[in-house]
């Protein structure tokens, strides 16, 4: 009959106000005459004036009316909060410089408080919606670099009203120098070499700043390719004996991951990704963590599907180990390099290698 099969292990649900019973039954009391989520937060009821039903359509029949605190009759809560954040992102997205909404307005289009909206807008998201507006005028930034425009005229257009401020921030807005992010990243120097590990070809990449890729494939061609593509107007530098070292350091941390690796990253994304990135490297070799449980630890309990992109679009493979997160079963699920890897990485670190 499944968890919620009989009117006990309904009665039970209710009680515990069991969020996963939303949306497979509903119930009414006889007494206020309104019908309910399992998961309502109001009074509870007396068993006595509690009755169940299958559909909403059934509770009405009945005579019941929608609670007004739960608001059976809505998409439930937490589709109900990402629209809201959703509508605010698209706010953000489509305003100018000009008019970008500040926290009132924001939370004066979604209907909702100023100080609600603000953790709202966190819980869902991971960030602030300052640092949401703040990506929002990075990405403007780079859009405007990459059609040609002047680092002055892409800075205004953009919503930074001090050059000063911009240029202290251009580090964290681009990646690198708007002048080098202009050029297509021309003038960057990242030294790079291809080895062979137990987990096949690996190519490891450096900046000034530190590693900024790891990546692992069947296909070494592949591999410069790939890092082509991440910057393609760089000068890429190969073949250099001192960087073999640093390889080599790579190399052992996979090999062995207790042994870390204590070099500097260069790790380049959204304040999320970082964010969630951080998390990651904060988990020991051997154990495991599930998207959910990822979420949390991350700030963002319903984040569970926002912290799985971060993952996939992680490029530094290993020493920020997105291998160590399964699925809520304990299954293995997709990974940027191959499920065959991950076990094989997870297996190592378990000590089944």
């Amino acid at each position: 009959m499944g968890k919620y099969g009989n009117d006990e292990q309904r009665w039970a649900a209710v009680q515990r106000r069991d969020g996963g019973a939303d949306e497979v039954f509903w119930y009414s009391v006889r007494s206020t005459g309104v019908y309910c989520r399992p998961s309502c937060a109001a009074r509870p009821a007396l068993r006595k004036n509690v009755a169940f039903h299958d559909s909403r359509a059934a509770a009405e029949r009945a005579g019941f009316r929608p609670c007004l605190r739960c608001k059976p009759d809505q998409p439930p809560l937490a589709e109900r909060q990402a629209a809201m954040v959703a509508q605010a992102c698209r706010l953000i997205d489509d305003a100018d410089a000009d008019t970008m909404p500040d926290l009132d307005r924001l939370a004066s289009a979604v209907g909702v408080s100023r100080f609600h909206f603000h953790r709202l807008f966190k819980a869902v998201t991971g960030i602030t919606p300052k640092a949401y507006a703040n990506a929002a005028r990075a990405r403007r930034v780079q859009d405007g670099l990459a059609a040609k425009a002047s680092v002055t005229d892409a800075m205004y257009a953009a919503g930074f009203n001090s050059s000063g401020r911009f240029y202290a921030q251009s580090p964290a807005v681009l990646g690198m120098k708007p002048s080098a992010f202009r050029a297509g990243g021309a003038g960057e120097r990242i030294r790079f070499a291809i080895a062979e590990c137990s987990l096949g070809p690996i190519l490891v990449a450096s900046t000034e700043q530190g590693i900024c890729a790891i990546l692992i494939d069947d296909d070494p061609d592949f591999l410069v390719k790939d890092l082509q593509d991440r910057f393609p107007r760089a000068e890429l530098i190969g073949a250099e004996p001192a960087y073999e070292q640093v390889v080599s350091r790579v190399v052992g941390m996979v090999e062995q991951p207790s042994l870390g690796l204590e070099l500097p990253l260069d790790v380049r994304g959204t304040a999320f990704q970082q964010r969630v990135w951080q998390v990651l490297r904060s988990i020991p070799p051997g154990r495991r963590v599930s998207y959910a449980e990822l979420a949390e630890l991350a700030g963002v309990p319903r984040g569970a599907r926002a912290v799985a992109s971060a993952c996939a679009a992680n490029a530094i493979a290993v020493a920020i180990p997105c291998h160590r997160v399964v699925r809520n079963d304990g299954g293995l699920s997709g990974y940027r390099w191959g499920v065959d890897r991950k076990a094989a990485l997870l297996n190592r670190e378990a000590g089944n290698a």
